[in-house]
């Protein structure tokens, strides 16, 4: 009998629904909500209301897509965590009466786990071990993969996260919420003329707090001796705090290979979306012998493909869970329960 798995992924602000059939995503259905725009960054509150006027529909378009019946379905998998608690307990509540009314089991999915299987949704995929660097807009983390379900942090943000220091720059530079993608388009007209500073933070941890910070006092410096300095260096600007961000982010992940001597490298998270992180990605692959890989955009961002796919090797492990389960805000890669 088939494997047919429906996942449901509701971590942030993205309701997302996919269908799996023996480890093939055959959709993956994604509503976004464009309300937060206003408020420069997710209201909790509003993306919970959000997710239960979505997620019936995206469920309904994600089977449909698929060309199943929901009678095939043989097991709902969920994002547990971590995420916000409200978005959360949408998408679990949904599941667990999705799974109870068909009869099929569930089976609990870690959000940071499922970025890096993303890389098993779609060919090429990468050799055990490999490195990943998971970056979000709430997550930044070194992690060494050693089988599907095998994971240990090596590295990871001390405060911010670099998804995050895109978007507080984004809103310093008046630019719209998510800012990730508006800085990635005007850096792509600019050059790294400014330079900010990079973190001292040992090992491979990260730190982007400080940049903020340098951020923020440059702009009001420049701003305080000319009011049009931001519209007359938008580009230039991006660029600048672009680079610096990839270069961070970049050495710390050289640094790493060296150390675990490892050469399959990979990226995900929806900062990897970057086309600078892309790039040097690729560039620094080709100059240190690495094979490197980096998902397809749909695999980039928040989606429920990738909770389906890790959720697929679980089902192979038998890794169920029942109708007690509760969602948790923060959720350990490594250890396998909440912390």
């Amino acid at each position: 009998m088939s494997i047919i798995i429906l996942a449901i992924e509701s971590s942030c602000d993205d309701t997302s629904a996919a269908i799996l059939k023996d480890g093939v995503v055959l959709s993956n259905c994604v509503a976004n909500q464009t309300i937060h725009e206003q408020y420069g960054g997710v209201v909790p509150e509003v993306a919970s209301r959000a997710h239960q006027e979505n997620i019936i529909p995206v469920v309904d378009q994600a089977i449909k897509k698929a060309g199943i019946n929901r009678s095939e379905i043989t097991a709902v998998a969920f994002t547990r965590g971590p995420g916000l608690i409200g978005s959360l307990i949408v998408g679990v509540s949904f599941a667990k009466a999705f799974a109870l009314s068909l009869g099929v089991p569930m089976i609990e999915v870690n959000h940071m786990q499922a970025h890096v299987l993303a890389h098993f949704a779609e060919d090429p995929k990468p050799s055990f071990p490999f490195l990943c660097l998971t970056v979000s807009g709430g997550h930044t983390q070194i992690v060494l993969v050693r089988d599907h379900l095998d994971m240990e942090i090596l590295g990871e943000t001390i405060d911010d996260a670099a998804g995050e220091a895109f978007d507080k720059t984004g809103k310093l530079l008046g630019l719209p919420y998510p800012a990730g993608p508006y800085i990635d388009k005007y850096a792509k007209e600019g050059e790294a003329v400014f330079d900010f500073p990079e973190p001292n933070v040992g090992e491979l941890n990260f730190s982007f707090s400080g940049l903020k910070t340098s951020i923020l006092y440059f702009l009001k410096k420049q701003l305080a001796e000319n009011p049009d300095f931001i519209q007359e260096n938008l580009n230039n600007i991006c660029a600048s705090v672009q680079d610096r961000i990839v270069s961070i982010l970049i050495k710390k992940l050289k640094r790493a290979a060296k150390q675990t001597k490892i050469t399959e490298v990979a990226i995900a998270g929806g900062v990897s979306a970057n086309s600078a992180l892309r790039n040097t990605l690729q560039k620094t692959g080709e100059e240190m012998g690495w094979n490197t890989y980096i998902p397809s955009f749909q695999f980039c961002t928040d989606n429920a493909g990738m909770i389906a796919v890790t959720a697929y090797y679980k089902y192979l492990r038998g890794e169920f869970v029942g109708q007690d389960v509760a969602p948790v805000a923060r959720y350990a890669i490594n250890i396998g329960h909440e912390s």
